[in-house]
């Protein structure tokens, strides 16, 4: 059972979508219990990563998201759900993110041929091998909706990356814990196999 977790910040009903697409049973829950013994655990989210912690808090979920991180479940976050992994974000400054992986969320620089959000889909690069990513070719194109974008401290946990004015660290690994800032889940064959992949690990 894949447990997508619900602190009201948007994009659930997509995830849980195209995981019963692919045949998944899925739990859309902030109940903590669901979460721990959840066979993977999606944490999705579109808005302000000031606010998204803030619900996180409200609903006690910090401890159990970073409890599962060290577990060893497989764990992965998407869009807002990646930046909210990391330790701080420009968008909210001195709110602390949930520190599982080192590194910041900045925002894009402002650019006349790059508008801010970035809305759209851009192509991936794979700087080394990630296994969310097997049986999918360097070029592939995935949907972006973002003003944010992430500086990861450790560069081997970068699995792909994209261009737009800056290169964007669109997906890192590192253990059991997976994040792309692109949605597969609004990225069609792309990012159904990417689920896959996922739900492979």
């Amino acid at each position: 059972m894949v447990a997508i977790i619900d602190y009201d910040a948007g994009n659930i009903r997509s995830v849980e979508k195209a995981l019963q697409f692919l045949g998944e049973e899925t739990c859309i829950t902030r109940d903590r219990h669901m979460i721990r013994k959840a066979d993977r655990v999606i944490l999705p989210g579109v808005g302000a990563f000031g606010e998204a912690m803030k619900k996180l808090c409200s609903y006690d979920l910090v401890a159990a998201i970073q409890e599962v991180a060290d577990s060893g479940t497989p764990f992965l976050g998407i869009c807002l759900g990646l930046q909210l992994l990391f330790e701080s974000s420009e968008e909210s400054r001195g709110e602390r993110g949930l520190g599982i992986l080192p590194g910041r969320i900045v925002r894009f620089p402002e650019s006349p041929a790059c508008k801010v959000p970035h809305v759209g889909w851009n192509s991936l690069q794979f700087p080394q091998p990630g296994r969310l990513f097997q049986g999918i070719e360097e070029g592939a194109y995935v949907y972006f909706v973002h003003s944010y974008y992430l500086q990861a401290q450790q560069e081997e946990i970068v699995k792909a990356t994209t261009q737009y004015g800056v290169r964007v660290h669109a997906a890192v690994e590192k253990g059991n814990v997976f994040a792309c800032q692109f949605h597969p889940e609004k990225s069609s064959e792309v990012g159904l196999t990417i689920l896959k992949n996922f739900m492979a690990v």
